[in-house]
């Protein structure tokens, strides 16, 4: 019999899978950010130009911990990126006014 070897993750190595819809992606112009002592809630939205009204197309809850990590990762990416192509220029937005739907009243 034919010794059979099963590639199995080092250890210390995660298996990670991604599926087709999520690998697709979802396009987000706008990132509202807000916390808690515990948490980090980022929601991902597709504002478009001449519709006055969007939802949020994702959102994403961290630690605090894993939200100091992506930063730093984040800003290592676009360091590297921009090492390789250019400064990415920041261009001023004109505020956006949001609603999170009704307003309360006292």
């Amino acid at each position: 019999m034919a010794d059979q070897k099963k590639e199995q993750p080092k250890q210390g190595q995660i298996n990670i899978e991604l599926d087709e819809a999520v690998a697709q992606g979802i396009y987000s112009n706008l990132a509202i950010i807000n916390h808690s002592v515990s948490e980090f809630v980022v929601d991902f939205v597709t504002i478009m130009p001449g519709i006055p009204k969007s939802k949020v197309k994702s959102r994403i809850i961290l630690t605090p911990q894993h939200a100091k990590r992506f930063l730093k990762a984040l800003g290592d990416n676009v360091k590297r990126f921009e090492n390789a192509h250019g400064e990415i220029k920041d261009y001023e937005q004109p505020p956006i006014p949001l609603n999170f739907g009704p307003t309360g009243e006292a």
